[in-house]
């Protein structure tokens, strides 16, 4: 999959609109509202965990679809072990 081209700019974790669109930037925070919209994509099942919020530190440029795909193939490969 080519890499997208995503501009980085501030964003405000606790109260903007997040969707899949969303470029993650330097500030990320791991916040409710940033837990409530991968819960509404990943399912009920849905948890942070250590190697994913460190993903998720070093995804700056990346957008919160690619998170999403990033969960997914993570929890895959878990389930799969």
């Amino acid at each position: 999959m080519p890499a997208r081209s995503v501009k980085v700019t501030a964003f405000d974790w606790h109260s903007g609109d997040i969707t899949s669109d969303t470029a993650i930037t330097q500030l990320y925070r791991n916040t409710q509202k940033v837990r409530r919209f991968f819960v509404a994509e990943c399912g009920s099942e849905f948890k942070f965990d250590r190697p994913f919020m460190a993903w998720l530190k070093t995804a700056v440029g990346k957008t919160m679809g690619d998170a999403v795909e990033e969960w997914r193939r993570r929890e895959t490969t878990r389930r799969q072990t």
